[in-house]
């Protein structure tokens, strides 16, 4: 994977890859993003609804490598194309959900009220720039860098990770100060180094329970995943506490502070976001959303079996 910072190195990255007719695929918030590109799809929205997917292959028609520029489903919108068309990707990430590391991508069918997706794209290169990162609201900050702390403290299940262990600590050094100030640079690349090292970590590893929770909770309600991985992932850290220990150990070695758990809660409150109830999740659905995110990959693959009976009370816990 080629890696590059800043955006001016967008232009010598298509060169280097000798693409003549290069489609950015992004939302209308990035519409008029400074990157050379020949033609510009701006429909990315919320979950990759497959109807924007299918419109943004179309216009890939005549695009010989595309630009994915956005959080985490303008990227999966685009990955999603790559996977289609076989057509190369430059990512350029503006949010911390580390969507550019993995070729699967998440699509939603928002008429079954499902989180769906598949794999095969062809990322070639991530350009990352803080500056991108600077108007960010607070809840999409604290979001997906909570995401980005899944990728890393999930990471751990499998035994030590380097990239985990770096994505953690520099997660949890610098999301508070992002916090108190938005505009601080230093911050916002340090807060976007650490998302980097903890999306090496999950294309790696993988994903397990706190995600299946939270895709769950995204493709039924279209909720925001960022949110839904911070108020999902303490409680999963506590349920595999029982039979990862070290791995729970090791995540506070990461984030200075032998309370892992509480820890994580800290960072996550920084969010803001309450409960499941405020997102307007019903309580009578809890145990068919379980029973959705125990059927996914990242439940099964959790190192504790879980239920749907169990999942449901991790869900009751934070509802």
């Amino acid at each position: 994977m080629i890696v590059r910072w800043g955006l001016a190195e967008v232009g010598p990255l298509l060169s280097e890859l000798g693409s003549e007719r290069p489609l950015l695929v992004t939302s209308e918030r990035l519409a008029g993003l400074d990157v050379p590109v020949a033609a510009r799809f701006t429909g990315a929205r919320r979950h990759s609804p497959l109807e924007t997917v299918s419109a943004a292959t179309a216009a890939a028609e005549r695009a010989d490598v595309l630009v994915g520029a956005g959080g985490g489903s303008a990227i999966d919108t685009a990955k999603a194309v790559s996977a289609a068309t076989g057509l190369r990707l430059v990512a350029i990430p503006t949010t911390y959900a580390g969507a550019e590391w993995t070729p699967r991508f998440g699509m939603r069918d928002e008429a079954r009220r499902l989180k769906t997706g598949g794999s095969g794209a062809n990322t070639v290169g991530i350009v990352y720039d803080p500056a991108l990162t600077l108007d960010l609201p607070r809840a999409e900050t604290v979001g997906t860098a909570l995401n980005a702390l899944a990728h890393a403290a999930e990471a751990l299940y499998a035994g030590d990770s380097e990239d985990a262990v770096s994505g953690a600590r520099l997660i949890g050094r610098h999301l508070p100060a992002v916090v108190a100030n938005g505009l601080d640079v230093e911050a916002r690349t340090g807060l976007l180094e650490g998302a980097m090292h903890a999306g090496r970590a999950l294309a790696d590893r993988g994903l397990f329970l706190a995600h299946a929770l939270a895709q769950a909770l995204g493709g039924r309600y279209g909720l925001p995943h960022g949110a839904m991985n911070a108020l999902c992932l303490p409680p999963t850290l506590r349920f595999n506490e029982a039979v990862v220990p070290e791995a729970i150990a090791r995540l506070g070695e990461a984030l200075d502070d032998p309370d892992a758990l509480g820890r994580v809660e800290e960072l996550a409150a920084l969010g803001g976001f309450g409960r499941l109830r405020e997102f307007g999740v019903p309580e009578d659905d809890l145990g068919a959303v379980a029973e959705e995110a125990v059927a996914r990959p990242g439940a099964r693959a959790n190192p504790r079996p879980v239920s749907a009976r169990e999942a449901e009370v991790l869900l009751r816990s934070i509802w």
